[in-house]
């Protein structure tokens, strides 16, 4: 018998947890049992002002969506942004719900710009992360893609993981500050200060 799927479902009012909508093996759910970013709020507090001003987005949520890009292997932070949009388990992952609305990649290059762009905090924080998900088995530990090649470990693996995490990290932010900077250039602002190198 031949079915025609009625669309009548894209109206239909439902009731649902977001919870319930992200698979059980989703990695979001990995990232968030082992990638604990409270320190985040330590590191960044004195660049926010505590007392007045309009509410910030969350320095965790512009972090996660860094981690999201990355991990997922998304090519741009605009599309990064449109694909938190409709994905539910980014939006988990995020503490967002359905129906609230996602930063604009504008807010982003600002934040960016303003409280992450003249230090190395991405680099570091990228250094942590990836050292958290070798060890936490979310990547394989014997595969690491440096600008852009691919690279095998050799077999005494703990010598070179260090060396290939901080490469790595270094890469990611500088990838990071290159396409803030296209997205400045396109909002009519200068770039970036160039960072000094930390070795």
């Amino acid at each position: 018998m031949l079915t025609k799927k009625s669309l009548d479902s894209r109206v239909q009012m439902e009731m649902s947890i977001l919870d319930d909508l992200v698979p059980q093996n989703h990695m979001v759910r990995d990232l968030d049992k082992y990638l604990n970013l409270s320190f985040v709020y330590d590191v960044m507090e004195k660049e926010y002002c505590l007392d007045n001003g309009r509410p910030s987005v969350d320095p965790v949520v512009l972090v996660k969506i860094a981690i999201i890009k990355k991990m997922f292997g998304i090519s741009s932070l605009r599309k990064t942004l449109r694909e938190i949009e409709v994905n539910n388990a980014y939006r988990w992952y995020l503490g967002y719900s359905l129906t609230e609305k996602v930063p604009h990649f504008t807010t982003y290059v600002k934040n960016y710009s303003k409280r992450f762009g003249e230090n190395h905090f991405f680099q570091n924080f990228f250094e942590r992360i990836l050292e958290t998900a070798l060890e936490y088995k979310l990547v394989e530990p014997d595969v690491i893609f440096i600008d852009g090649s691919h690279i095998k470990a050799s077999a005494n693996k703990n010598k070179y993981h260090k060396e290939l995490v901080e490469k790595e990290a270094k890469f990611y932010q500088e990838q990071l500050d290159n396409e803030i900077n296209e997205m400045r250039k396109e909002l009519g602002k200068k770039p970036l200060k160039k960072k000094k190198s930390q070795n």
